[in-house]
């Protein structure tokens, strides 16, 4: 299927590995012109030209190093890519904890990590997007906003926000073809399931290959989901064919989730 990307241009947040990599992979392979975020220069760079040679080198790959949690940071995203078709958010996410873990600092420091630069990054593009009567917003957050674990709940309160406030921003845009989607992931074979693995082989005294067995055994499908899957879900989203789906949240579990809705 053509997507109808060829020619636009596409922003996504904390994208030098993992599921934001993934992103942007599976959009330049759809012919975006894709801008790469990160705060380290060097890993940027080393991502941007793995992205072109993924892609055949046809790609149009830039990078702007630049940590989204800060107004500096932010500022410096919007003067490198004033305008951009597509947005996709990211970041990581805070650490497992408990309720002895969650105080006001944490609090606040998740909403800045996973809600405000998100909703800043919509302030920044979505005016753009309107005038040009194309928009394709995802943000990706975690399947734990629809079945929370109690040690992610940090992570989940903060993504839980900005469910929240993009279902509300999506019944305002999306007059103007402008869309705005949840990705909402579990158990994707990114690092950061390798670092849930080295948590698991500390915490158990297992082995790599046991942690990640258990780890995927959790999972109905019986096994990791693999980027690409991720990113090409992403790039659907994105397509000129989704522009009647809206607000909406999908997620890649592999069926896990026990829900009817």
């Amino acid at each position: 299927m053509d997507l109808g990307l060829t020619g636009r241009t596409a922003f996504v947040a904390a994208s030098s590995q993992g599921l934001g990599y993934a992103c942007a992979r599976s959009l330049a392979r759809e012919g975006v012109a894709v801008t790469l975020n990160g705060r380290e220069q060097t890993k940027l760079a080393a991502a941007a030209e793995a992205l072109r040679e993924e892609t055949g080198g046809g790609a149009q790959v830039s990078w702007v190093a630049a940590d989204l949690t800060t107004r500096e940071g932010r500022a410096a995203i919007a003067a490198a890519v004033p305008s951009a078709d597509i947005l996709v958010t990211n970041n990581a996410g805070p650490p497992p904890g408990t309720l002895d873990d969650w105080d006001e600092d944490a609090l606040v420091g998740a909403l800045r990590a996973n809600m405000v630069p998100a909703v800043q990054l919509m302030r920044a593009y979505v005016p753009g997007m309107r005038e040009r009567k194309f928009g394709r917003i995802v943000n990706i957050t975690s399947a734990m906003v629809k079945g929370p674990a109690y040690e992610m709940g940090l992570s989940t309160s903060a993504r839980s926000a900005l469910t929240a406030i993009s279902k509300s921003i999506s019944n305002d845009v999306v007059a103007d073809n402008v869309t705005v989607n949840n990705l909402l992931p579990e158990r994707i074979d990114t690092p950061r399931q390798e670092f849930m693995a080295r948590r698991m082989m500390a915490a158990h005294g297992i082995g790599r290959d046991e942690a990640r067995r258990r780890i995927a055994s959790t999972v109905a499908a019986g096994r990791l989901g693999r980027p690409e899957e991720f990113g090409d879900a992403c790039a659907f989203l994105c397509s000129a064919q989704a522009g009647y789906i809206s607000g909406q949240n999908l997620q890649l579990d592999g069926g896990s989730y026990r829900g009817v809705l």
